[in-house]
């Protein structure tokens, strides 16, 4: 069964980190871009960030440029968010998602399989 589990999530404070795993089962993520993608109430899902399938480009959303780092370890099957410098604006569920295509402009495209999603909260 091909499945992806997010965790890492909680309630933070502001200025709080986090980091978010994305672990895979069912099969090999290094065949993927991966993508973290966040969906807060009443908002849109918004595509955070990205990483290639190879050779580890990376693309960032402009709003959490120079705050969040994604990185993948193929030995463990697992996708990384670390997120740092943490704003209330933050707030949402996060998602993980494969994807065929990586574009250095804009990030992940032609996305399959979707993971469950972790909250993260970021308040005082």
């Amino acid at each position: 069964q091909v499945q992806l589990v997010e965790s890492g999530g909680g309630l933070v404070q502001p200025g709080g980190s986090l980091r978010l795993s994305c672990a895979a089962s069912g099969f090999t993520l290094d065949y993927n871009a991966i993508g973290w993608f966040r969906q807060a109430p009443g908002k849109e899902r918004e595509g955070v960030s990205c990483i290639s399938r190879s050779d580890g480009r990376t693309y960032y959303t402009e709003s959490v440029k120079g705050r969040f780092t994604i990185s993948r370890d193929n030995a463990k099957n697992t996708v990384y968010l670390q997120m740092n410098s943490l704003k209330p604006e933050d707030t949402a569920v996060y998602y993980c998602v494969t994807a065929l295509s990586y574009y250095s402009g804009s990030g992940c495209a032609d996305f399959g399989s979707w993971g469950q999603g972790t909250q993260v909260t970021v308040s005082s």
